[in-house]
């Protein structure tokens, strides 16, 4: 009898070490770092992901996770009804309950890219294209066709995207983030047209815009960027050409060289503001809100020509012969 209950005794030790060596080896598996073929390592979860085919999607990535034990681990802890699909980031150190609960918790990983003002959409395509996180969609779609997904009235893609600092989570589309800079151009354009000061020579606010992107171009200094709007407002009061360089240089494209010469300013385009009068038929670039503001709510003075100083500041004249010195001055004088 003492034997039996001798083995009885020795079983249920035993049972219990082995339970206590299994929850200690399960306690070391999940706060053990897992293997990581990175320092860094993103991935996404699509929706309606389980817990094993997110560990396989980890596995893909190169997270060292053991799909099994993982199932396991987020049963009984109840977040597997909890995890969230998105993207995230797995870090040199993170175990296994680390990761659950981050996607758990919905702790996704977020990426920026800055549209700058003055960008040309070119160049915002071009910024779109280059970033690794962002997801490609829109390759082989005509801007005709990417404004009827926008749902845009407008007849160019140029200007209609607001210049900032997007934040976003990669795989991303270039898409969506065309769609929000769009939206968020279209608002502001739309509050501050209302704000606009009275009788300005602007029929619509796509006009504001045209205008708008001519002063982000042409101003190389902050202060000087209502007194510029001015001179072109009092231009359009009185039909006068705008004369802006950066209309020409973009009516030129591509065979612009960082150049432009006296036959460049007399070859006709649709955006050559010394050949015709009046605003060019779209934007040539993306004005940021400060421009915008500008262009509503412009200095007034008698200015008609500004000319740089070459330090980022410009020299404002009220007519011809006061503008041909300040360009005797700081223009052919420079160059002596």
């Amino acid at each position: 009898m003492k034997k039996i209950k001798f083995i009885i005794l020795y079983l249920l030790l035993a049972t219990v070490l082995a339970a206590t060596a299994i929850s200690a080896a399960a306690w070391y598996w999940v706060e053990q770092p897992v293997d990581l073929a990175a320092d860094r390592i993103d991935y996404v979860i699509e929706p309606g992901s389980r817990p094993r085919t997110i560990a396989l999607t980890m596995n893909k990535a190169g997270i060292d996770i053991n799909a099994d034990a993982f199932v396991v681990l987020a049963r009984l802890t109840g977040l597997d009804k909890q995890l969230q699909a998105g993207a995230y980031e797995a870090i040199q150190g993170d175990g296994p309950r680390v990761l659950l609960e981050r996607m758990a918790n919905g702790d996704m990983t977020q990426t920026r890219l800055t549209l700058l003002e003055g960008w040309t959409y070119k160049r915002i395509r071009q910024a779109l294209q280059e970033d690794p996180k962002v997801g490609q969609t829109l390759e082989g779609v005509t801007d005709e066709e990417l404004l009827q997904r926008l749902g845009a009235t407008a007849s160019s893609t140029e200007g209609i995207f607001y210049p900032d600092t997007y934040v976003f989570a990669p795989r991303t589309s270039d898409f969506d983030i065309l769609r929000r800079a769009y939206q968020a151009q279209q608002e502001l354009l739309e509050r501050l047209w209302s704000e606009r000061d009275p009788d300005l020579p602007l029929k619509t606010p796509y006009e504001a815009l045209i205008l708008a992107s001519i002063v982000e171009k042409e101003t190389g200094h902050t202060s000087d960027r209502g007194k510029v709007a001015g001179v072109f407002v009092n231009r359009l009061r009185i039909g006068m050409p705008l004369q802006t360089d950066p209309t020409v240089i973009y009516g030129m494209g591509d065979a612009y060289q960082g150049r432009i010469r006296k036959k460049d300013l007399t070859a006709d385009t649709p955006w050559n503001t010394y050949t015709r009068n009046g605003l060019p038929p779209t934007p040539i670039a993306s004005p940021g809100r400060a421009s915008i503001l500008a262009t509503l709510h412009p200095e007034e003075h008698k200015f008609l020509y500004f000319v740089s100083r070459g330090d980022g500041t410009s020299e404002f004249s009220p007519n011809l012969a006061a503008h041909n010195r300040a360009v005797a001055k700081y223009i052919l004088g420079r160059r002596n």
